[in-house]
């Protein structure tokens, strides 16, 4: 992968391949950043950089072989880790391994997809994928080997915030003391999930959100105009998965939408009508029906419509980048509903129903109760 193929992050980049080619690469290192920003095809660039010992700043040039074999994710010295579960493809004891055809074709096809893309690519959606203690287990056999070709080992571990804590442990003193020439990159969107002891012993990297003008540029790329590819890259709000997913009108924000306008106009109604609570009830069966990632992806796509709302009901229209496109529905008429009187207890309810729906709770239930209690916050009086 070539870095001038990654948008923007030029600082990023510069700092990457000067650590590479003065020989200062840092053994573990934990690149953070928010979805989109493009975190993986960085650290597969850099991995590149590295395996094939290129120079002056870019994969392309000498090393003909290696650079094919890692542009294809087949260079034998390249490895990865990332969230799995059984499927019906793999009964049990799922590893990474068992999906890398299907891995190398999504990093081709979407190199800034998120968790629920990959989960979606290999037919796991309905369930929660995890880098277990197996995957633990076959990352220490791979990487106590001695490299093909003579050089570097590199790792990529992607969203290693799903690394449960036993893989944690299992993997904490290869972390401390990896063999000679490997590199541990952990790639993560919420550095505050990964264990403490993994997090001191690695050199850590923070990515931010794409620039908008990188985004629109992008988009201008594949063919559309400068007007609407501005109008994306400011919804997409540094996001380039979410960029893509609007061109295509392909983004599962599209249904969360319609799932989120039926919510709240089913909660003001509710107020004292019976039929109203029987409507918050059968929203709440169809979203308890399907799988937990759909549902955790929902609630945080409320969690961001609520804080979108309190800024735009405080004018600060600046910050403001959500839009629903659902006809009849004015964030701007609902935004007055959410303010300094009941957003913490918003907040706070949205993230026990997700804390509930990851620990495998009656998903009905959390939902009907997460809707009369919204019914009841929506309908407090402002200061």
């Amino acid at each position: 992968m070539l870095f001038k193929t990654i948008l923007g992050l030029e600082h990023i980049k510069n700092h990457l391949v000067t650590t590479a080619d003065s020989r200062r690469v840092a053994h573990a290192q934990l690149f953070v950043g928010p979805e989109g920003s493009g975190i993986l095809p960085m650290a597969v660039a850099y991995a590149q950089y590295l395996l094939c010992c290129n120079v002056n700043g870019e994969n392309e040039g000498g090393h003909v072989a290696c650079n094919a074999k890692c542009n294809s994710l087949t260079h034998p010295d390249l490895h990865f880790a990332f969230p799995v579960s059984n499927s019906d493809k793999v009964k049990s004891h799922a590893v990474s391994d068992n999906y890398l055809e299907e891995w190398r074709q999504f990093v081709e096809e979407q190199p800034y997809g998120n968790l629920f893309d990959w989960y979606r690519y290999i037919g796991i959606e309905k369930k929660q994928g995890q880098i277990g203690v197996d995957e633990a287990q076959a990352i220490v056999r791979k990487l106590s080997l001695k490299s093909y070709e003579g050089g570097h080992k590199v790792l990529i571990v992607w969203m290693a915030e799903k690394m449960n804590v036993s893989a944690a442990n299992k993997l904490l003193k290869l972390i401390e003391e990896p063999p000679e020439k490997t590199v541990l990159l952990l790639l993560a969107q919420e550095e505050e999930q990964i264990i403490n002891t993994i997090r001191s012993r690695c050199q850590i990297l923070h990515f931010p959100p794409l620039a908008e003008q990188d985004i629109a540029d992008a988009l201008v790329e594949r063919g559309l105009t400068m007007e609407d590819s501005n109008a994306i890259a400011q919804e997409a709000n540094g996001n380039f998965n979410k960029a893509l997913d609007l061109l295509n009108k392909d983004s599962e924000d599209l249904v969360f939408e319609r799932w989120f306008v039926q919510w709240v106009r089913s909660a003001f109604k509710a107020k004292g009508n019976k039929g109203a609570i029987q409507e918050l009830i059968l929203w709440s069966d169809e979203v308890a029906k399907t799988g937990r990632e759909v549902q955790k992806q929902f609630l945080h796509y409320c969690l961001r419509m609520m804080r979108q709302s309190l800024l735009l009901n405080y004018k600060a229209k600046e910050l403001v980048h959500a839009k629903i496109h659902l006809d009849g529905f004015d964030l701007k008429k609902f935004a007055p509903f959410v303010h300094e009187n009941n957003i913490l207890d918003i907040v706070e309810e949205l993230e026990e129903a997700i804390f509930h729906v990851e620990r495998n709770g009656n998903s009905k239930l959390i939902f009907t109760d997460l809707s009369i209690k919204l019914t009841r916050l929506l309908h407090a009086k402002a200061a």
